[in-house]
């Protein structure tokens, strides 16, 4: 049973408790009438029983006077800022009751927008096509309940409840049951760094929650030091693999929690909730490349050093954190596909020469999660724009063969299958002083670009701005990345199990050559080259499983080519 926000007793009952250190008294109000005394009990805590019914709305009254949603609110009955729903996860019929998930090893992953398909109803209908893909695994951005109707999901402020302008908490379930009826696991972006601004009313009543010594890129930092902040974020955890049956977690930016012990108790408690007979996939964004975690607890890390030295590759930019690749890309790259991290404790130049990283070498392939483009690197460019309107096409599919082929654990973002140019880019729903502040923001954030004067960036709060981001599917257009995934879950990922690397090396300025001793003993070599240049190599034994590019000479590997070997092949 939760120790946070309303459970439902199942005897026309329910009890609430909320965490409020910062008040003296608390009322619970329930359908904007009866209104009932919580009862303090010790260490801030407020608690409740009261009669009610499944649906029923409550607001919890401050002693100070305020009327707050319930921070682990299950469902809104509004917006943020309007009442909270009384739900009872446990209703919900589950007809794939029996699903328990697929190996780490067989996840091929999508990320996508679940506003962008028009909610979680809406996304149903792509589930047959992502499927018929060879995807196994939708990860959608984060679903936490944020202020307006229109938002990238990082500016939640309720962390338990789905937002409701993507549907109901059992269309969200339903979603997933039907992904599961088709062999697709479901992944979720979790924010624990930091709250959206608009609201979020901890600050009333449990000042407690944030750290006044630091701040992070959004705002306060939470505090992880105290208990009840950690349980709230285990909790919330436990919650979307339990209640909703989620196959997996990715967690946003852990470099900005201060206290990395809680990673790995969270990691140890999610795992114990669901057992030894469910699949469940723990995932790190950590801008720092600490690698330990991997160790204790978590399946993968995403690349952030590959993307960037395969963007820099791809599309010749080298600003900002992309100049720490630009020197000497082909050797980064190398080191990637060898040991996962390209900076292992190396000095950075974008950080001032600052060492970045811890060493990764010993971790298995699959402990590292490769994209080419993701949310991130397309929308916070200052006008979204993807790969495919700036990189050479050739040597786009020579970098998606290399990425859909390696031993790593491949993802794609929505769209990219189909080489699509719809941009995705940054949009929000706030209004009044914050849509101003966002808005300018955004503008002076890239008034320095070449070729931006501030007024060319989409305004966020613009509705265009959002409906500019959604793409029109196209099957006929996606037959290349079908044909890729159904060779890497042939030939590829039935070897992926024990899977090391026995090296890698640069072979041209743009020009890779790499190899791995696979599960079942068989010899993997990928050879790629994402320069125009021909360069010379020499060619493995055996015959090539996947070819892309220009004829393949002995001794020579062309430009924009992939060329992938498996000794023996079958």
């Amino acid at each position: 049973m939760s120790r946070f926000g309303a459970t439902w007793l199942r005897n026309g009952r329910a009890r609430f408790r909320l965490w409020a250190p910062g008040q003296r008294a608390v009322e619970l109000e329930l359908n904007g009438g009866a209104v009932f005394p919580m009862a303090a009990r010790a260490g801030g805590w407020f608690e409740v029983e009261a009669d009610c019914a499944v649906g029923d709305t409550y607001f919890y009254k401050l002693g100070s006077g305020e009327k707050i949603p319930d921070p682990a609110s299950r469902a809104q009955a509004e917006d943020v800022s309007g009442p909270s729903v009384v739900v009872d996860p446990g209703a919900f019929v589950w007809r794939q009751a029996a699903w328990r998930g697929r190996p780490w090893h067989e996840t091929v992953l999508y990320e996508l927008h679940a506003g962008s398909f028009g909610g979680f109803a809406g996304l149903r209908a792509e589930l047959g096509r992502l499927a018929d893909l060879g995807i196994t695994a939708v990860e959608l951005m984060p679903v936490a309940d944020f202020a307006g109707k229109r938002n990238w999901g990082y500016d939640g402020v309720l962390p338990y409840a789905p937002d409701r302008a993507y549907g109901t908490p059992d269309e969200l379930r339903t979603l997933i049951d039907e992904a599961h009826e088709r062999g697709l696991m479901m992944f979720l972006d979790v924010v624990y760094n930091h709250f959206g601004p608009e609201g979020n009313y901890l600050g009333l009543y449990a000042p407690q929650f944030f750290r006044d010594d630091i701040k992070t890129p959004w705002g306060a930092a939470i505090d992880f030091r105290r208990p009840e902040v950690r349980r709230f974020f285990i909790e919330n955890a436990i919650h979307w693999v339990q209640d909703y049956r989620f196959d997996g977690l990715r967690f946003d930016a852990v470099h900005a929690i201060a206290d990395e012990t809680f990673l790995d108790e969270m990691a140890r408690e999610v795992r114990a909730s669901v057992g030894p007979d469910r699949h469940v996939h723990l995932v790190l964004e950590n801008d720092d490349n600490v690698a330990d975690h991997l160790r204790h607890g978590f399946d993968a890390q995403w690349n952030d050093d590959a993307h960037h030295v395969l963007h820099v590759l791809l599309s010749g930019e080298h600003d900002g954190y992309y100049s720490d690749y630009a020197a000497r890309p082909a050797e980064q790259l190398a080191r990637c596909l060898a040991s996962g991290f390209a900076y292992q404790g190396d000095p950075s130049p974008y950080r001032k020469g600052a060492p970045r990283g811890t060493p990764s070498d010993d971790l298995a392939p699959t402990s590292f999660v490769w994209f080419l483009q993701n949310h991130d690197q397309i929308g916070n460019r200052p006008l979204g724009d993807r790969l495919a309107s700036l990189a050479d096409p050739q040597a786009l599919r020579a970098a998606t063969a290399m990425l859909l082929l390696a031993p790593g654990i491949p993802l794609l973002f929505m769209g990219e299958e189909e080489a699509t140019r719809t941009p995705f880019q940054f949009f929000t729903d706030f209004t009044g002083d914050l849509a101003t502040a966002v808005r300018e923001g955004r503008r002076r954030e890239f008034a320095g670009f070449k070729g931006f004067d501030g007024e060319d960036i989409p305004d966020p709060n613009a509705v265009e701005t959002f409906e500019r981001s959604r793409f029109k599917p196209e099957p006929e257009a996606e037959e290349f990345h079908r044909r890729l995934l159904e060779l890497r879950r042939t030939l590829i990922v039935p070897r992926l199990p024990g899977t090391r690397s026995t090296g890698a090396t640069a072979i041209g300025p743009a020009a890779v050559f790499a190899h791995w001793r696979m599960g079942d003993g068989a010899v993997m070599s990928i050879f790629v080259n994402l320069g125009q240049d021909v360069c010379a190599t020499e060619m493995p034994q055996g015959r090539p499983i996947f070819a892309t590019g220009g004829t393949v000479i002995s001794g020579t590997l062309p430009g924009f080519t992939t060329l992938v070997f498996l000794d023996p092949p079958a």
